[in-house]
């Protein structure tokens, strides 16, 4: 039966395993080959750490490089070497695959993110994205586990949709009509209708939310924007919650708690891959991710946000007034400059924000919010949703959109209305912010960017 290494070197009691036969499998990362035995570290991904394998003359196989797959039968035993405190001494060691050294292209070097991404059948294989994927599965586990705690029913939305959640235009068409043809009747398309894939599971969740009072999406959401940036992604993961007889306060209080919880999560069960990005990405990562979940976040209204940039002596390449949709360069401004913290900003334009969002009393703002955080900007939006059907009418009309669009959206007001609020979260956003990586590309396996959809 095979043990993984995270198993061993992570046990809590690893005097058990001394002395005793274990079996492990994983990939070579390196071998030094002595006279009469070799060391031979090997990683199976469970853990950052390799666990060093000493075979000896009789076991010795040229086959034996980095990048081939191997299971090793031995006891496992104290190490006198300074970088490890257990090795196993092999007694069979078993070839499953293997990798022509002249040919493997993960060698000791460093190499480039950019050239990893180009080999993305491979780079999970490296420090770097082994420790990205195990603190994106622990980020996830952490989402179910907050939510479910707190109530939430996990629900799954549509992934094509009939309608454009933002009214931004730039979704990606689902068609079986023939590309090439021109003046396409959508009427005799595969839904009778033009259909997209979804933006954002929001509206289909409200609908749920109006039944069962509070429940959250996660899955895979879609954008057609031309955008070359390090923040954004054709595809990429949504975390939506949607709360019943909530407003703005109980989101906030929502947003703060669980993106805490994430980052406690990640803190206590993940700590060797965060000394690795400590270390090796950003130096202070630990440090201010405690500071995160140790400090309260800012509450600041959009209007006190523009005052506060205008004052700044920062030049800005984009210009400040009130009304613009805030850029990148505030957003990190406000939050790692002058509150060194996390922001929650609320009460923006009505201008700026969707149609969906509450009118607050004084006719020019809604009551949105976005949490900003330091090397990120906004890593939530969300807002309590409006609840009133005529406003609502009239907001739909106001952003040009067509009210039998959105129908069932209306008939949720007109039986049963309840005020209601809710936010996004893109997931990869949160894995930038907890690893200290740079561009969200390195921080999904296989990223979607415009001219890019491999493997």
């Amino acid at each position: 039966m095979r043990t993984k290494i995270k198993s061993i070197l992570h046990s809590k009691s690893p005097e058990l395993f001394l002395e005793k036969e274990v079996t492990i499998a994983g990939w070579i990362r390196t071998v030094r080959d002595q006279k009469s035995f070799a060391f031979i570290e090997v990683n199976d991904g469970s853990c950052l750490a390799n666990l060093q394998v000493i075979i000896d003359e009789s076991l010795k196989n040229p086959d034996f490089t980095t990048g081939a797959s191997i299971s090793v039968t031995g006891k496992l035993k104290q190490s006198p070497g300074k970088n490890q405190a257990l090795e196993i001494h092999a007694s069979t060691i078993r070839l499953y695959g293997k990798s022509d050294p002249a040919k493997f292209p993960l060698q000791k070097k460093r190499h480039s993110f950019e050239f990893l991404r180009e080999i993305a059948h491979l780079r999970p294989r490296t420090n770097t994205q082994g420790a990205v994927l195990r603190i994106r599965n622990a980020l996830a586990f952490a989402t179910h586990l907050f939510f479910q705690k707190r109530g939430f029913l996990y629900v799954h939305t549509p992934i094509i949709a009939g309608s454009d959640c933002e009214g931004a235009g730039s979704m990606f068409r689902v068609t079986t009509l023939d590309p090439t043809q021109k003046n396409k009747d959508f009427s005799q398309d595969f839904f009778g209708k033009p259909a997209y894939l979804t933006v954002s599971g929001q509206l289909e969740g409200e609908i749920i939310a109006c039944a069962l009072s509070d429940v959250y999406t996660f899955g895979p959401t879609f954008r057609a924007e031309n955008s070359n940036t390090s923040r954004h992604l054709a595809e990429f993961w949504m975390i939506e919650p949607e709360m019943a007889f909530a407003d703005l306060k109980d989101n906030m209080e929502c947003a703060e708690s669980y993106l805490k919880f994430c980052v406690q999560y990640v803190l206590e069960n993940c700590i060797d891959d965060l000394q690795f990005f400590d270390q090796f990405i950003e130096q202070g990562l630990i440090e201010r991710l405690i500071h995160v979940k140790e400090t309260p976040f800012e509450h600041l209204p959009y209007t006190k946000a523009i005052e506060i940039l205008q004052k700044s002596s920062q030049n800005f390449v984009f210009p400040v007034e009130w009304g613009i949709d805030l850029q990148s360069e505030h957003e990190r401004y406000l939050a790692e400059n002058y509150f060194k913290k996390p922001v929650i900003l609320t009460d923006y334009p009505s201008k700026i924000k969707a149609f969906y969002m509450r009118s607050n009393d004084d006719g020019k703002t809604v009551a949105a919010m976005d949490v900003l955080v330091p090397k990120i900007g906004e890593i939530i939006g969300g807002s309590q949703r409006e609840e009133r059907l005529d406003i609502l009418q009239q907001k739909i009309l106001d952003f040009g959109l067509k009210s039998e669009d959105y129908w069932w959206y209306l008939e949720l007001r007109e039986f049963g209305t309840v005020p209601h609020a809710g936010f996004g979260l893109g997931f990869e956003r949160l894995i930038l912010f907890v690893t200290g990586m740079e561009n969200i590309r390195d921080v999904i396996p296989f990223p979607r960017f415009p001219g890019h959809a491999d493997f």
